[in-house]
């Protein structure tokens, strides 16, 4: 069979531990047999990071903006073990962070969905994406431990001089401060990133946060996203027949928690956290989350939603039987092709991506899958496949629709 062709490379962003092992076997038996596979390749290895402080992320970003298309492996956001571990030089940065940064990205999140791994929310039939910003908030906060009596304030000096303050707290004793910022341009990146990926999607977009009781941080998020629906989406996503709404987020969870899912939850860089984790671990296994990190002029990155399978790695290391699951990685593959063949209208590329995808879950729900799955599955007697032999199991299928 004559491989299929690519005009344009992705850039390929190789990573650390575990799923570097597994994205070798997804090149090796699901992509070289049947694309010929073009990419820019970084190298994004904690080691190579070290050796090149960490200039081979900033490279592989800047690649990401001049091909408009990226695909990425998970990668270790060294603490100061790994400092030692990896010998390195000094505690690098988090590398999606520092992509994010360049993309002015904002993280859509969304569930694999397989029949035999049910929702824990029995009424969740389709799969709930959420959007994350990602700058700010409390993930470039200062903070002070107060240490005791003491009044706080919230100063902000513009350039000519002038001051405006707030009162913060008076302290009668010990206790802690936070100081959190966000940028009007940033909020509207995120939010054109978000109306962007509604439409190219067709779903339906919801935002929250809380502006009752953060009337000014809050409320702008609000009051930005409402004025670019307004003047800039409002009509498209009519004749699209979608729809936009703002809600509190308390709210938002309730109506959640009874909908049928299928619809993209904006969220704040913290709420983004903490409910994509919700929204992963509800579906079935954060395995099973797809992560594509999209910019407001449309590039694309896509990645798995998890880490580098850490303790797999030490036991491969050891020569011991993996059973790690690779369904992310995959998917992080296939919405990649997918995109690519999508902007250089390259069909044959986006009917490959599909018929992947469709192997993969075929795979899985003949009741062949990892030791992960095997264990939440309602699939009565799984066989359970390690690392190599789960791909092989998906290559067969593969090669049954190619």
């Amino acid at each position: 069979m004559e491989k299929i062709k690519m005009t344009t490379p992705l850039v390929e962003m190789d990573g650390d531990e575990m799923t570097r092992i597994l994205w070798q076997m997804i090149k090796d038996e699901l992509l070289l047999p049947f694309i010929d596979l073009r990419t820019e390749y970084y190298d994004l290895g904690l080691k190579h990071r070290d050796e090149t402080n960490d200039q081979v992320t900033y490279e592989s970003a800047h690649a990401n903006k001049r091909y408009g298309v990226a695909v990425k492996c998970a990668t270790i956001t060294p603490n100061a073990a790994r400092v030692e571990e990896y010998d390195l030089k000094e505690m690098w940065k988090s590398p999606n962070g520092t992509i994010r940064a360049i993309l002015d990205g904002t993280v859509f999140r969304a569930p694999i969905v397989v029949k035999g791994i049910e929702p824990c929310v029995k009424n969740w039939k389709k799969p709930i994406t959420i959007a994350r910003h990602a700058y700010g908030d409390v993930y470039k906060a200062s903070e002070i431990r107060v240490p005791g009596p003491g009044k706080a304030e919230l100063v902000y000096t513009a350039e000519d001089g002038t001051e405006i303050r707030e009162m913060i707290a008076a302290f009668k004793g010990p206790g802690v401060l936070q100081g959190m910022h966000n940028l009007d341009k940033s909020i509207e990146s995120f939010a054109r990133s978000c109306f962007n990926y509604a439409l190219d999607q067709k779903q339906d977009l919801w935002f929250s946060t809380k502006d009752t009781i953060s009337k000014k941080y809050d409320h702008t998020f609000k009051d930005i996203f409402q004025e670019i629906y307004e003047k800039e989406y409002k009509q498209r996503f009519e004749e699209a027949g979608i729809t936009y709404f703002y809600t509190l987020i308390d709210d938002a969870v309730a109506r959640i928690m009874k909908s049928e899912g299928g619809m993209i939850w904006a969220c704040k860089n913290y709420d983004g956290d903490v409910m994509s984790d919700m929204i992963s671990s509800a579906f079935g296994s954060l395995a099973m989350m797809t992560s594509v990190l999209v910019s407001p002029v449309g590039n694309f990155e896509y990645e798995a939603a998890h880490g580098t399978v850490q303790r797999h790695y030490y036991k491969h290391l050891k020569g011991e039987e993996t059973s790690t699951n690779s369904v992310a990685t995959i998917f992080a593959w296939t919405g990649a092709l997918r995109k690519r063949g999508e902007l250089d209208g390259l069909k044959d590329l986006m009917s490959f991506a599909d018929k992947l995808e469709k192997a993969t879950i075929q795979t899985i729900e003949e009741g062949k899958m990892t030791k992960d799955l095997a264990l939440i599955t309602t699939i009565e007697n799984p066989t359970v496949l390690n690392s190599k032999d789960f791909i092989l199991a998906i290559r067969e299928n593969l090669e049954k629709m190619m």
